[in-house]
């Protein structure tokens, strides 16, 4: 199933080195730092960066699993983690993929 595809569920394990490394390859652009899946997204103006990041917020609200975002006049800088687990989960990829069709 595409990453694009599942909803994030309620129970998430901590993800191994090989699962982090499949997933990783499944979402383009997107690297780990300090523990947390970011990705950079610019724009050409103000007002397109804050739509992403109303938009970014309702697909948030939807799936229930919150990034921090970084705003500057043309970028966004998202990045997920999954604070139960300490780390990195599958959610964070499922909304990485779903953060991406958001521009798609």
């Amino acid at each position: 199933m595409s990453l694009l595809n599942e909803n994030c569920p309620a129970k998430v394990d901590p993800l191994s080195d090989a699962e982090l490394a499949s997933l990783l390859s499944q979402v383009s652009g997107w690297t780990v730092e300090g523990g947390k899946l970011v990705k950079t997204f610019r724009f050409t103006n103000y007002y397109e960066t804050l739509a992403f990041v109303n938009a970014s917020a309702f697909l948030s609200h939807q799936l229930d699993h919150h990034p921090e975002l970084h705003v500057t006049y043309n970028t966004v800088k998202v990045a997920y983690d999954t604070h139960s687990v300490n780390g990195l989960s599958r959610n964070d990829f499922v909304c990485a993929a779903r953060t991406d069709a958001l521009l798609a």
